[in-house]
């Protein structure tokens, strides 16, 4: 998917893929809350983002063709340097956080 945000193209095919989480029971269950999404990294500046889909009360929702509900979709959001860790660190294995996040020993 190609999606253009304040004048940046961000682009799953070039993008560096960091790693996905698949959060629910098998897409078209009918599962409202299902969505699965992976992280990326741009290959040129390094910017963050997730590209994902699910159900109708997930983040990836959108507005159905009455207006008045919420209908599952899929969506390319950025994500800053922060967000990006946090997200990983929420879904991701320790060796996909540490080939791509700065990691202290506790």
């Amino acid at each position: 998917m190609i999606k253009i945000i304040d004048g940046l193209r961000y682009d799953t095919e070039t993008a560096i893929e960091i790693g996905s989480y698949d959060h629910g029971c098998y897409p078209g269950s009918g599962d409202f809350s299902h969505w699965s999404a992976t992280l990326y990294k741009t290959p040129r500046s390094g910017r963050f983002f997730v590209y994902g889909e699910g159900g109708a009360m997930t983040q990836f929702a959108h507005s159905c063709s009455d207006g008045r509900s919420s209908c599952g979709g899929k969506n390319l959001i950025p994500l800053s340097s922060e967000e990006a860790q946090e997200w990983a660190e929420s879904y991701l294995d320790a060796e996909d956080i540490e080939q791509h996040f700065t990691v202290e020993d506790a």
